[in-house]
């Protein structure tokens, strides 16, 4: 393994033309750190150019998932300190994103179980991404007084009918049929299937395409596609705010709960969400990456970001104090200034 021992927080090995990233950080669900993002950027850099690598397979160790997302305990120390550390964590996540959509291999993820945040980012760009019937995809930051990053919003303006929108702003993640209904991922195989797809990507990397087929299977049903002619209805509105208003007055339940469940999030986050995905639709994966780390520098100087992180992993009462407290009190000024913050540190610089 060139990651080093065993305990490293990224394993990485060549073994028959099939190159691995193995996560391992299973207690905290292979969250990612600075120096997690630098050993998989470190290792795609050497097997780019080594023609005895064929294939890349990403998997996490442990039985939660694949990855919980970012270090948010790391970002909220630097928030707090004024340390500088987030930015660089964002700038060299995100060009980790960029140099895995742009990868010139195969790139096959494994979205098994928790595949959340920064877990979407490090798979959903792949070139083969697998669900099995554990997975819970999502972009869950509305909740933390953040925006989906990642290229998150590229991701999701992309989704049809705007359950994109939707997902966006109640942070609530989808199983593994409408993750691949919606353009997150590609493939179903049963959980029982994996190791023998592994087994058959690492004698067979060169037709990753005929191999990952092989194992593919029908999925369970979709469990959102029931909510789509509402989501489609009240989702179309200019602002965020008329959005919520829109899901709380249809008739259905499930709309309702949607409004009472958004209302529960940062309403910077939510209100600077809904601009972000509107506007994605119409830019490149890279300008939504350069808008990210602006956006996310700028989101920073608020206090909902410190204060949701705060309430849902470091006191854990799960009872944030927003600031603003509602989407009513909101300024757009504000949301225009996170949206179309500039700054001369660059992703890609």
């Amino acid at each position: 393994m060139t990651a080093g021992a065993d305990d490293a927080a990224v394993l990485t090995s060549v073994s028959g033309g099939l190159a691995r990233i193995e996560l391992n950080k299973p207690r905290a669900i292979n969250a990612l750190s600075t120096d997690m993002i630098d050993a998989i950027a470190a290792a795609l850099e050497e097997w780019r150019g080594d023609d005895s690598v064929s294939a890349v397979l990403l998997t996490g160790r442990g039985e939660r998932g694949l990855c919980a997302g970012g270090d948010i305990k790391a970002i909220h120390r630097s928030l707090v300190s004024g340390s500088g550390e987030a930015e660089e964590f964002w700038r060299r996540e995100y060009r980790m994103n960029h140099t895995i959509a742009n990868y010139p291999k195969p790139f096959v993820a494994i979205m098994d179980g928790f595949t959340m945040g920064g877990g979407v980012g490090v798979a959903a760009y792949g070139s083969h991404r697998i669900v099995t019937e554990t997975s819970k995809v999502g972009m869950p930051e509305t909740g933390i007084g953040l925006f989906p990053d990642v290229g998150g919003t590229w991701l999701l303006a992309r989704v049809p009918l705007r359950a994109g929108m939707h997902l966006a702003l109640t942070g609530e993640p989808v199983g593994p049929a409408d993750a691949i209904r919606y353009g997150l991922a590609d493939t179903f195989v049963p959980q029982e299937q994996l190791p023998a797809l592994f087994e058959a990507l690492a004698a067979d990397p060169a037709d990753v395409d005929s191999v990952v087929a092989g194992f593919a299977v029908v999925p369970p049903d979709s469990q959102l596609s029931p909510d789509e002619e509402w989501i489609a209805g009240t989702y179309d509105r200019g602002t965020a705010l008329e959005t919520v208003e829109a899901l709380a007055a249809h008739p259905s339940p499930r709309a309702q709960e949607a409004a009472a469940l958004i209302r529960t999030k940062s309403p910077l986050s939510v209100a600077v969400t809904f601009e972000m995905v509107r506007t994605a639709e119409d830019m490149t994966l890279d300008q939504v990456l350069e808008r990210d780390l602006a956006a996310g520098l700028e989101i920073g100087r608020h206090p909902d970001l410190r204060e949701g992180i705060r309430a849902q992993v470091i006191d854990k009462d799960r009872n944030p104090q927003w600031n603003p407290a509602s989407l009513e009190e909101l300024d757009p000024a504000t949301v225009t200034a996170v949206v179309g913050a500039v700054t001369d540190r660059k992703v890609f610089a």
